[in-house]
């Protein structure tokens, strides 16, 4: 009798939430290339709509600066409300005073930054 295969485990999910159409190709192009499942968001009131749907979100990459009346500090605030430990990454040209994310990647930065922070952020979460 041949062994069970082991359960392929899927991808982890990452929700980008960015405004500017430009950064967000180039995340998430760069993203799933690396084999994460990629959800896109321009604003955070999308993000928190896919959130609160059930789309399975394992972490949110988020800039700071969204049009409309949340920010990302405030999706980060209300994510942390909802799920106290998903890991958040806010991102921004301005260091924001105070924020409840588990890190913070200050623009520009190059792609590849953000695939090395996030497979960091992930792997500290499987351990």
């Amino acid at each position: 009798m041949a062994p069970a295969p082991k359960p392929q485990k899927s991808p982890a999910c990452v929700l980008v939430v960015e405004d500017e159409i430009l950064i967000r190709v180039l995340i998430v192009d760069e993203l799933r290339a690396e084999g994460f499942t990629v959800v896109e968001a321009a604003t955070a009131a999308e993000a928190l709509s896919y959130f609160q749907a059930g789309v399975q979100v394992d972490l949110v990459l988020s800039d700071i600066g969204l049009p409309g009346g949340l920010n990302g500090v405030d999706l980060v605030q209300r994510l942390r409300a909802l799920a106290p430990n998903l890991p958040t990454v806010l991102t921004s040209g301005h260091s924001p005073d105070d924020h409840e994310a588990d890190a913070f990647l200050p623009k520009p930065y190059d792609v590849r930054q953000v695939v090395v922070l996030v497979t960091t952020l992930l792997e500290k979460e499987t351990r």
